[in-house]
């Protein structure tokens, strides 16, 4: 058995109050607990204070502002699921959310402890004993990447299941810290380097997220493979989005996206599908040619479970049967 290392516990029921309880140093964060308490367990980190967001009520709010449909970071992911807004305007989201691991997952975790998700590595998000025979890596009590030897940085994957959505929906993150609030998009929340795998500064509390409403209609769609559906992370995701002339198959195609996921510690935004911009939708050719930018461009590593050839391979399947399927309707 794996047990909880030994952390004091604050429960802050505002804002003001957590940032207050998080300036201990050492401090984390936790909400729903879904993905820091198994890597406490692994001993990946040790804090000696855990700052919970369970009673933080300014972190629920949930409301269309100013074009933006605002959701807290600490609804969670059965509730961003369930959310009539997201359903009628950002149905891959729902998705998304909707099938994150299993109910019991969906209802504690927070749609705030998914877009933080903690970066996941076969060499990694193993017990400290079974870490210890290879000598650590970057990014626990070591210094050598097992998935590339001579890398630099930690190459360990971000598996969210809605960043890559959000991402595609232009959507931005609201930080909260002492030195007051700001706002960048989910697009730049995130760097290359799996060992802090994003720009939030260690005193700041993540407080919502803004996806402003679709100006035209669009189509949209979240596809992603995992051994068992209700239990692993994600081993490929795609997230794909299409701005159209008016919402029918045969109406030309205004903007497309397409964010892929679990390659490396931040997604991959697909570039070169401007030229697709006038296409029809229902064009036959589309589906193929998408999947194979998707596929020239994400090159999965060994970072996580099964062969990264074949998660490449699967990953333009994905692509391809997402884009046809939109197309249909």
């Amino acid at each position: 058995m794996l047990r909880l290392p030994q952390f004091q516990i604050e429960t802050p029921r505002t804002l003001d109050e957590a940032l207050a309880a998080l300036a201990f140093p050492g401090a984390r964060l936790v909400a729903g607990g879904t993905d820091i308490l198994p890597n406490l367990k692994h001993r990946l980190d040790a804090p000696p204070r855990l700052v919970s967001l369970a009673a933080v009520d300014e972190l629920r709010r949930a409301g269309v502002e100013d074009g933006e449909l605002v959701l807290g970071a600490g609804l969670t992911l059965a509730e961003v699921a369930a959310q009539s807004d997201v359903r009628a305007s950002f149905p891959a989201l729902a998705h998304a959310a909707g099938v994150v691991a299993s109910p019991l997952i969906r209802n504690m975790g927070t749609l705030g402890g998914n877009v933080n998700l903690d970066t996941r590595c076969r060499y990694v998000n193993q017990s400290d004993f079974w870490r210890s025979a290879i000598g650590g890596c970057l990014k626990s009590e070591g210094s050598v990447c097992h998935v590339v030897p001579k890398g630099r940085n930690c190459v360990a994957a971000m598996s969210s299941d809605c960043v890559p959505v959000l991402i595609a929906l232009d959507a931005r993150v609201e930080l909260r810290g002492p030195a007051g609030a700001r706002a960048l998009p989910v697009a730049e929340y995130y760097q290359a380097d799996g060992t802090r795998h994003t720009v939030r500064a260690d005193d700041e509390i993540t407080t919502a997220i803004r996806v402003p409403l679709p100006t035209t209609p669009r189509r949209t769609r979240y596809v992603k493979w995992s051994v068992r559906r209700s239990v692993d992370f994600p081993l490929v995701s795609l997230a794909l989005r299409f701005d159209l002339e008016r919402d029918e198959p045969s109406a030309p195609i205004l903007d497309v996206r397409a964010v892929a996921g679990v390659l490396g510690a931040k997604p991959r935004q697909v570039g070169k599908l401007a030229e697709l911009a006038g296409r029809p939708l229902c064009d036959p050719d589309l589906p193929e040619r998408v999947a194979e930018a998707v596929h020239r461009q994400c090159k999965p590593l060994p970072n996580v479970p099964y062969d990264a050839d074949y998660r490449r391979t699967l990953l333009r399947t994905l692509a391809r049967r997402a884009v046809a399927d939109l197309a249909r309707g």
